[in-house]
Order: C-alpha cells, then sequence, then structure tokens
C-alpha cells in the first residue's frame, strides 16, 4: 500500500512537472510557426527591390510615384487607351500632349502598333528656353521631326535597353544604355518611369526633350 501509494504521487508529479513543459513547448511551436507564417507574408508582400528581375515586367523608376493610382490616368487605366490618348490623361505629360495635337500626330500615334514612346515630362519641356520652345510648337515641320524622334517602330524591353541603338519614326538613331532599372537615352536623358504598357506602345516617361541629329 505504502509503495504504490508512493509511486502514484510520483506519477502525480512526473505529470505536474511535464504537462506545463508540454504546453509550453506547444505554445512556443505556434508561436514560432504563426511568426514564420506572418514573416513569409511579409517578405511575401514586401515590394521587390530594383534587382528583381521578376518585377521587370511592371513600370519602374522614381518618376512612377507621381503617376495617378486611379482613373484612366493610371497604369491601368493607360493600358486600356492608345498611347496619345493615355498620355492625355497624365498630368505630367499635358506639354507633351499638347505638342503631339499641334504637330497633328494624334491618330498616327494612336493607329500605330507595338511601338515604344519616349515621352518627355513638362519638367523636360521646361529646360527648353521658351522662346526656343514656343518657336519649336509654331514649326510644325520641325515640331513633327523631333517628336517622331521620340518613337522606336517596335516594342522595347528593359533588357533591350541596356546597351541599345534603335532605329525612329524621324530616320534617325538614338542609343540607350544603362541597367537595373536605371537606364539613359542618348546620354542625356534618364528614364523617370519605365516600362509603362499602353493598348499599342511601351512607354518610357524621361526626363530631358531628346533632338535630332542635325
Amino acid at each position: 500500500m505504502k509503495v504504490n501509494h508512493i509511486r502514484r504521487a510520483a506519477v502525480a508529479v512526473s505529470a505536474a512537472v511535464v504537462l506545463p513543459l508540454a504546453l509550453s513547448a506547444c505554445s512556443s511551436d505556434s508561436k514560432d510557426s504563426a511568426s514564420g507564417s506572418t514573416a513569409s507574408s511579409a517578405k511575401a508582400s514586401a515590394p521587390a527591390s530594383a534587382d528583381d528581375s521578376m518585377n521587370m515586367d511592371k513600370p519602374f523608376g522614381p518618376g512612377c510615384a507621381s503617376v495617378p493610382k486611379n482613373g484612366a490616368g493610371s497604369f491601368d487605366g493607360m493600358a486600356k487607351d492608345p498611347v496619345a490618348t493615355a498620355a492625355s490623361h497624365n498630368p505630367a505629360l499635358s506639354t507633351l500632349v499638347t505638342a503631339v495635337k499641334k504637330a497633328g500626330l494624334v491618330d498616327t500615334l494612336n493607329n500605330a502598333q507595338n511601338i515604344t514612346v519616349f515621352a518627355p515630362t513638362n519638367d523636360a519641356f521646361a529646360k527648353i528656353p521658351k522662346a526656343d520652345l514656343d518657336k519649336l510648337l509654331a514649326n510644325k515641320a520641325e515640331l513633327t521631326k523631333v517628336l517622331t524622334y521620340h518613337v522606336v517602330g517596335k516594342k522595347l524591353t528593359p533588357k533591350q535597353l541596356e546597351k541599345g541603338s534603335f532605329d525612329t519614326l524621324e530616320k534617325g538613331k538614338l542609343t540607350t544604355s544603362g541597367s537595373d532599372m536605371s537606364y539613359t537615352v542618348n546620354d542625356s536623358s534618364k528614364v523617370v518611369c519605365g516600362n509603362v504598357p499602353t493598348a499599342n506602345a511601351t512607354v518610357y516617361i524621361i526626363d530631358t526633350v531628346l533632338m535630332p541629329p542635325k
């Protein structure tokens, strides 16, 4: 009797010790699992880094932050319209749109298929002295030459911009260089928001107006 009593007491004590440890371990495992799940979830939702090649099919660059999040001027909205119409919905491209209208190129650009447009921002046009810009906007032939120099007759991927030379609709050539989502056109104009899709074109928004060779 006494021995059995002692054994029962020992078992009870062991259970009392083991049970909290087991519960603690389960709690720890659950916590670790939850933490791992949360970490995995956070990792999955984190934005891709600049060298993440998986993200190269999407718009990239510091200037993309100024693109409207919703509506016709957003990336989703621009993707539904042909390029001249899409640009007209982007406030940062209003000077370019005015120039395209003055040159009579709206239909030309909207009806073209699978083109690339290097689109100067309003700030890019502002770098041109006002008198010179006014003169350019008033000269349809010269304006057409400048604008068509910004258009390549095929869609270009960021990879193709790393070290490229392309014929333009103006019949001249422009060059591109760079990598890791940082690209320059003609060694002078930076791509500030690249790989923007429209219904018929890929757009690279640039910070300097390109001038065709004389």
